[in-house]
């Protein structure tokens, strides 16, 4: 039996079976794939810290979240887990919401599967969290206008997007918004607040609420 085939049957575990003995080649190959995520998610977490863009966002939702204590809240791409947690959702900053659900058009995060250009809720949610999702999102006009309906009367969207940030989970990143685009997208909606992160002619991304 060749290097290649040999396993290691003390390596099993809740009946996975883990190749312990493989060729040196390709333990280097992922020594070096391991090195390269790493690399990656320093390289993200270095990017959010110097445009600014989450710590902003963070800070706007927590106002939100006190203004919105006991209210049903649904969150549109709530991401995937990573080290235990879900880092891209915001479900930590609402621990008073009546109810937080979180979403994906991803069904392998474990959310409840839902498509934004597809959602036929009607009336159902006080506050409606649409983070970094909708430059993800084709039809962006159909899902604005299903996010509507979706909301109670007097209901707020939260919507936030970036603008000066790199090309991310290609090929689907489509779009990038401007506030004057921004504000005719959500001219159904009134009181609508759009904050930039830096400079106003330069900024890297928005926050934006609307009421419905």
């Amino acid at each position: 039996m060749g290097e290649i085939d040999r396993i290691d049957a003390r390596s099993c575990h809740d009946d996975h079976v883990i190749v312990s003995s493989v060729r040196p080649g390709a333990r280097r190959a992922d020594l070096s794939t391991s090195k390269g995520a790493l690399v990656s998610r320093f390289l993200k977490w270095l990017l959010h810290r110097l445009n600014g863009n989450r710590a902003m966002y963070h800070r706007q939702l927590a106002l939100v979240a006190e203004r919105h204590e006991g209210a049903q809240i649904l969150e549109i791409g709530s991401g995937k887990e990573v080290d235990g947690g879900f880092p891209y959702s915001a479900h930590h900053l609402f621990p008073h919401a009546g109810s937080f659900v979180m979403t994906d058009i991803n069904p392998a995060f474990g959310h409840r599967v839902l498509d934004v250009t597809t959602l036929d809720d009607v009336e159902q949610h006080d506050v409606i969290l649409c983070l970094n999702v909708l430059e993800h999102v084709y039809d962006f006009d159909l899902a604005i206008a299903n996010l509507r309906r979706a909301l109670r009367p007097d209901g707020l969207l939260v919507v936030a997007v970036p603008f000066t940030f790199p090309l991310h989970d290609e090929p689907i990143d489509f779009w990038r918004f401007t506030e004057h685009a921004l504000r005719r997208m959500l001219a159904d909606f009134s009181d609508v607040q759009v904050k930039h992160q830096r400079a106003r002619r330069w900024p890297t991304g928005y926050f934006v609420t609307a009421r419905r």
